[in-house]
């Protein structure tokens, strides 16, 4: 696979040993009437990543990625969801009724992926309990199975689960590429910052490029 030039690139990408990770494309935080809109957001913002990711994941299948979707969520009895998580902006919303069912629930209807980009057979969905995908999960060990050396990380939100991920995925040793059109924030400043913090000292967590450029190097 060649190279790319969105940023200077020192890493060439193998799809043998390369995954794609879609993180957190759910329902709750993408749609109207969910977690993100009840937190006062508008959710137009993050939907803009939807075409993106969309023409991305399907290149990235074409090319025989291996595929990875994750959902921020937690178990029904809210176990897994420590006390400091429930109460967002003064009030408590997970757990709570929504109009897609209990709000980060696993198993409810807003706490899954969207269908623009839902996963196909084969491609494993982590569930997490936290921010980033390899908190409290397996995903390590199943890249690790794989042979997986280098990732593809989209999805939302920028600052928090992408770049949460982006840091976790660096300090494990993974080549990390973000391509800043497939993920998004409620606030754009956010997502131009914490972007700039990814690729800042020479790329000291991980590439930024976009979708174009990636599509184009997968072929």
């Amino acid at each position: 696979m060649k190279t790319l030039d969105a940023q200077p690139f020192a890493y060439s990408f193998d799809p043998a040993t390369t995954a794609l990770i879609v993180i957190d494309m759910q329902r709750d935080f993408v749609e109207p009437h969910g977690f993100g809109e009840a937190l006062g957001n508008d959710v137009s913002l993050l939907r803009r990543a939807i075409d993106p990711c969309r023409r991305l994941l399907d290149a990235a299948r074409r090319a025989g990625l291996f595929v990875v979707h994750t959902r921020e969520g937690h178990r029904p009895d809210l176990s897994n969801c420590p006390a400091a998580k429930l109460t967002r902006g003064g009030k408590t919303f997970i757990g709570q009724q929504g109009s897609m069912g209990r709000i980060l629930i696993q198993g409810e209807p807003g706490h899954d992926i969207i269908p623009e980009l839902y996963p196909q057979a084969g491609e494993p969905i982590i569930d997490k309990p936290g921010k980033g995908a390899f908190f409290a999960t397996d995903l390590h060990l199943i890249l690790q199975a794989r042979g997986i050396r280098s990732l593809i990380i989209c999805g939302v939100t920028t600052e928090v689960c992408v770049q949460t991920t982006a840091r976790e995925a660096n300090d494990r040793g993974y080549e990390v590429l973000i391509p800043e059109d497939c993920c998004a924030s409620y606030f754009p400043e956010f997502h131009r910052a914490a972007l700039e913090m990814i690729k800042a000292q020479g790329a000291i967590v991980g590439w930024v490029s976009d979708a174009d450029a990636v599509i184009d190097a997968l072929r």
